[in-house]
């Protein structure tokens, strides 16, 4: 490939597609300038280094996966609209698990801002909306929600499910069908319930 056809725009979408078939841990500019056939001295006039490469690739994974969750609850809401954002998250992770690990990298307060990691949260937000929430409560539920995401989909990913029964699509569903008996009945808490937390 010519070295005068690259650019960064370039350049995050191979690394995207070599986190999703080698694994985003293996990211590197070395890796990728091998994959392009060039010095890898070429490729620092696009990106300063493999973390900015790795934070291009994270913005790229967290708009794919904002642009997905804003096409699946159009129009849903409730229990219609919890379901089909979980299943963007699941399915997400099964067909990139290089870009579903790279959604988690960090990357500073203003890019996270500008994110589809934002347009993530208010999907989250949008959802909750079909629950009787307070807004102190809808934080904690996107926590809920969000850690049940990662977590299901990270152990599946794992194979952590594979080795008894039911089959992991089956909990899924299970536990889907918990969380929103939970949203539906959630309680708020009751006087100094907290006050043991550590500050």
């Amino acid at each position: 490939m010519a070295r005068a056809g690259l650019t960064r725009e370039r350049l995050v979408d191979a690394a995207a597609k070599f986190a999703d078939e080698h694994g985003f841990d293996l990211l590197t500019l070395a890796a990728l300038a091998r994959q392009f056939d060039v010095k890898l001295a070429s490729l620092y006039s696009h990106v300063k280094s493999s973390d900015d490469l790795k934070v291009g690739v994270a913005l790229f994974a967290l708009s794919e996966l904002a642009d997905r969750a804003d096409e699946a609850i159009a129009g849903r809401a409730g229990k219609d609209a919890l379901i089909a954002l979980a299943n963007v998250h699941r399915a997400f992770a099964r067909e990139h698990p290089g870009l579903f690990q790279a959604a988690r990298f960090p990357v500073d307060s203003a890019s996270a801002t500008a994110s589809g990691g934002a347009r993530l949260s208010r999907n989250m937000q949008a959802v909750l909306r079909g629950y009787s929430l307070t807004e102190t409560d809808r934080i904690h539920a996107i926590r809920l929600l969000g850690s049940f995401f990662l977590g299901f989909s990270v152990l599946e990913l794992a194979g952590s499910f594979s080795h008894s029964q039911p089959e992991a699509g089956v909990s899924w569903l299970r536990n889907l069908d918990a969380l929103d008996a939970l949203l539906k009945s959630w309680v708020a808490p009751s006087a100094g319930q907290f006050s043991h937390l550590p500050t």
